[in-house]
C-alpha cells in the first residue's frame, strides 16, 4: 500500500487570490483547505488537488517544478495564453531561445509555467495540465514512483516520467544539468497515506526507499521529508 498525491502545494503570499487565478484558467472549484490555505478540488480521478498555503517568504529564485499546459491546435495555445494574461500571469523569462515553441509565462506571485504548442506526442492524452516538469535526477524519479505506486512512463538519459495507473498528468524529472538549489521549495508535494494505511508504517516505508527526515509540525498535521535529491515533500499525518 502506498500514499497517494493529495496535492501540489504552492507557497502564497496571497494563497486565495493565486488559487482564484488557477481556477479561472483551469476550470477548477476553489474550496477551503481541511490543513491550512485554499485547495482547488480535483474535478476527476486522474488529478491532484493544488494547495495555496501561506507563507510569507518571498520568491527568489526559478521554481524546481512547473505545470506544462498542452494545445489542441495554434488558436487553442493562443487563447490559453491570452487567458492567463488577462488573468494577471505575465511572459517569463528563464533564458529560452527563439527557437521555442512553447510559451513561458508567470502566475501573478511568480511561478512559472509553459503553455505547450499542439502536436506533443509525449503529453497526448494527458489533459490540459499535461505534465507536472520537475527538475530532478534519475534516482529521484525511481524514487516517486516507488513511493506513489505510479509506473515509469519515460527511463532514457536520465531523464524519467511517470504517471498515474489511472491516466493524467505526467510527473518528469529532467535529469542533468541541475538547477541550484535556492533553499526552501516554493512547490511541493503534499502526500497523504490511504485510508488502511499507518501513518508511522508509511513513514517507515518512505525513509526505506530514501527519504530524509526534516521536521515535524505536529499543530498542521504534518511531517516534513525530503526526496533523495534533497527537495522536500510534506506527509500529512492527520485525517
Amino acid at each position: 500500500m502506498t500514499s497517494h498525491l493529495f496535492a501540489v502545494s504552492f507557497d502564497a503570499s496571497q494563497p486565495r487570490r493565486l488559487a482564484q487565478f488557477w481556477s479561472g484558467l483551469l476550470g477548477r472549484e476553489v474550496v477551503d483547505d481541511p490543513h491550512d490555505g485554499v485547495l482547488l478540488r480535483p474535478a476527476r480521478d486522474t488529478e491532484f488537488g493544488i494547495r495555496f498555503a501561506p507563507n510569507q517568504q518571498p520568491k527568489v529564485v526559478q521554481n524546481r517544478m512547473h505545470f506544462d499546459l498542452t494545445s489542441s491546435s495554434l488558436e487553442d495555445q493562443r487563447q490559453t495564453v491570452a487567458r492567463a494574461l488577462d488573468l494577471g500571469a505575465r511572459h517569463a523569462d528563464i533564458g529560452q531561445g527563439p527557437e521555442i515553441d512553447h510559451v513561458v509565462l508567470a502566475d501573478p506571485e511568480g511561478n512559472e509555467f509553459d503553455v505547450i504548442a499542439p502536436g506533443n506526442n509525449f503529453l497526448a492524452g494527458c489533459g490540459f495540465v499535461g505534465a507536472l516538469a520537475c527538475d530532478g535526477s534519475q534516482k529521484v524519479g525511481y524514487f516517486w514512483s516507488e513511493a506513489l505506486g505510479w509506473p515509469l512512463v519515460w527511463d532514457q538519459d536520465e531523464e524519467t516520467a511517470i504517471q498515474s495507473p489511472n491516466g493524467g498528468t505526467k510527473i518528469t524529472w529532467g535529469g542533468p544539468p541541475y538547477m541550484p538549489n535556492g533553499g526552501r521549495d516554493r512547490v511541493r508535494f503534499d502526500l497523504a497515506p490511504d485510508p488502511d494505511v499507518d501513518p508511522q508504517a508509511e513513514v517507515d516505508r518512505l525513509l526505506s526507499l530514501g527519504a530524509t527526515r526534516v521536521d515535524t509540525d505536529a499543530a498542521a498535521g504534518r511531517l516534513v521529508l525530503a526526496d533523495p535529491d534533497g527537495a522536500e515533500f510534506s506527509l500529512l499525518t492527520s485525517r
